[in-house]
C-alpha cells in the first residue's frame, strides 16, 4: 500500500481512482495529477515506484491544492465563522437543519436525524 500525504491509498486500484482516497482530490483533479505526472492511467497503486510517488506529492504541493488536514480545518473554520456572526446559514448549521433551502415539513431526515415523537405522552 502506497502512502501519499499521510493517507494509505489502496494498492489494488488504478492510480486515478486510488488518489481519490485523499480528502480534497476528486475525479477531475486526480486525472489532472496522473496526466501531469506522466503516469499511465491504468497503472495500479502498488506498481508505483518511489520516484513516481514523489512526483505525485510534488505536483500536489506545486499546484497548492488544499488537501487533508488543512482542508478539513478550513471548512470547519468557515462553519464556525458563519455560526459566530449569526447569519442564516450559521443558524441552520447550528440547529442541524438543511442549509440550502430544502423543505423540512417532510423529508430532510438525513439532516434532522431519526423522527422524535412530540406531545403524545401520557401522564402517569
Amino acid at each position: 500500500m502506497a502512502r501519499i500525504l499521510g493517507v494509505d491509498i489502496p494498492g489494488k486500484k488504478k492510480i486515478e481512482y486510488a488518489l481519490r482516497y485523499i480528502y480534497g482530490i476528486g475525479p477531475a483533479r486526480a486525472r489532472t495529477i496522473v496526466v501531469d505526472a506522466g503516469i499511465e492511467p491504468t497503472t495500479r497503486a502498488d506498481d508505483l515506484n518511489e520516484e513516481q510517488i514523489n512526483k505525485i506529492m510534488a505536483l500536489i504541493t506545486d499546484h497548492k491544492y488544499v488537501v487533508e488536514g488543512d482542508l478539513r480545518r478550513e471548512i470547519s473554520a468557515n462553519l464556525k465563522r458563519l455560526q459566530a456572526i449569526n447569519c442564516y446559514r450559521g443558524l441552520r448549521h447550528r440547529r442541524g437543519l438543511p442549509v440550502r433551502g430544502q423543505r423540512t415539513s417532510t423529508n430532510a431526515r438525513t439532516r434532522k436525524g431519526a423522527r422524535r415523537t412530540v406531545g403524545a405522552t401520557r401522564k402517569s
